[in-house]
């Protein structure tokens, strides 16, 4: 290539590295109020932070929280307390139960001592469950401002958390705040909505409402406030938040309402909370499923994961794709090794599970245990080093026996994560795996070998 050429690609090359990393940098975090919540007995957990406290003194932005919500009627005391500790078990940081009778808040007193984190009280329609529930000890209040619209219902439940300095979300919802028992009114709404752009005059209903509702708030002098306004549709969440991120110092509570079920609604939710959390937006998160609620925090705390929000917990599985050249029953391999990952490691160990030798090898580079499985064969290694060639029976067995022991040598200070010692060697793809040397012995290939010609 002549000079001018080289010239002309490096010049390409640069322009292209440059463009691909500054796509890749994500905003940091928003600075905003912090708040706090939770007791000695269940712990503290802070929500947002970086601007300087009432006194003061400077915050440091604390980790991005994970939120989830009961699914059974709280006054079910015993069947409530088993889903929390559920939740908790996955990794929830809050949990959220529904308060709207007084038997919920009656049921609260029992709840709540049962538990070992903190409890979030949901109240809708009546601000006498935000009472009861500061009563029975609870640790936050959620009020939505489309359902309780009296000054002074709101100041009395603004005084009786202050009080006891128990945090309060206003939580506004693209369901409820569209006015309903004026028809007309809502049709006007609704027209105006429609008539312009996707959701710009629902966008704009959704800020107006937040801003006279936290002007209650401000005249009360109480900012232990966070803040959320969820819609089901991912434009509009990523719209309002980035639109409220400007206008509000409080931290800002993530989600995305009525998602669906958890196959379609991790997509929506995903897209909507990511792209904000990639922008320096958002301070907790709850992802909303039509299922089973330890869905939400597994995703969620995934997410964060992925978006180097939150240090992993556990181990880190990767596993290649649907192809061809598959030759074990890799899915139902994936899946036993997730269980068991989850189970018996709690260090963040990357686990490679690769179903061929061709792309597996530069895939699992960096992965502290990596598995490529041939012809009902599979050859393991570790940071790079191969342990094992084990016949697929054998597969699952021997590489959680890899991981555990490797995750025992990370805690004696044997070896650190990530610190591969040699590159990975691929295996012949011929030989090495089974069904090649009996094809060469027949005559019908040639016999190669990876790495010569």
């Amino acid at each position: 290539m002549q000079a001018a050429g080289w010239e002309r690609f490096d010049r390409v090359i640069s322009q292209s590295f440059r463009f691909s990393y500054n796509t890749l940098i994500m905003n940091p975090r928003r600075p905003t109020r912090q708040i706090t919540l939770g007791d000695d007995r269940v712990g503290r957990v802070r929500i947002g932070g970086g601007l300087p406290d009432p006194n003061g003194n400077p915050t440091e932005p604390a980790p991005v929280a994970v939120q989830t919500m009961t699914a059974g009627y709280t006054y079910d005391v015993d069947a409530c307390v088993t889903e929390i500790h559920k939740m908790t078990a996955a990794g929830a940081d809050i949990v959220r139960v529904a308060v709207p009778k007084k038997q919920d808040t009656e049921a609260l007193k029992e709840i709540i001592p049962q538990v070992q984190v903190p409890i979030v009280a949901d109240v809708h329609f009546h601000y006498q469950r935000a009472l009861e529930a500061v009563e029975a000890g609870v640790h936050k209040i959620r009020l939505n401002p489309g359902n309780i619209t009296d000054r002074d219902q709101v100041n009395a439940v603004i005084d009786a958390c202050k009080e006891r300095s128990i945090p309060i979300r206003v939580g506004v919802n693209e369901g409820s705040i569209i006015e309903r028992k004026d028809k007309q009114k809502r049709m006007e709404e609704l027209g105006k909505y429609f008539s312009e752009h996707k959701h710009g005059h629902l966008l704009a209903i959704m800020i107006a409402k937040l801003e006279e509702y936290m002007d209650i708030f401000e005249a009360r002098d109480f900012h232990d406030v966070c803040i959320s306004a969820k819609s089901m549709d991912p434009t509009l969440v990523i719209d309002v938040y980035t639109e409220i991120s400007k206008r509000f110092d409080y931290p800002l509570h993530l989600g995305v309402t009525h998602a669906g079920p958890k196959e379609t609604g991790a997509i929506r939710s995903v897209v909507a909370l990511g792209t904000l959390l990639a922008n320096g937006i958002g301070d907790t998160v709850r992802i909303s499923y039509a299922s089973d609620p330890v869905y939400e925090v597994e995703d969620a705390l995934e997410m964060l994961y992925c978006l180097g929000k939150r240090e992993r917990k556990g181990a880190e599985l990767i596993a290649c794709p649907t192809c061809g050249r598959i030759q074990v029953d890799l899915f139902s391999l994936v899946q036993e090794v997730r269980h068991k990952l989850a189970s018996d490691i709690d260090l963040p160990i990357k686990v490679a599970v690769m179903g061929c030798v061709v792309n597996g090898p530069g895939e699992a580079e960096g992965a502290d245990v990596a598995i490529f499985a041939g012809d009902r064969r599979g050859i393991i290694y570790v940071q790079g080093e191969r342990v094992a060639n084990v016949p697929e029976e054998e597969i699952l067995d021997r590489l959680l026996e890899e991981c555990r022991n490797f995750q025992e040598r990370v805690r004696r200070g044997e070896v650190k994560l990530g610190e591969k010692k040699v590159d990975i060697i691929p295996p012949d793809p011929i030989g090495e795996l089974g069904s090649g040397e009996a094809k060469i012995a027949a005559g019908l290939v040639d016999q190669v070998t990876v790495g010569k010609s």
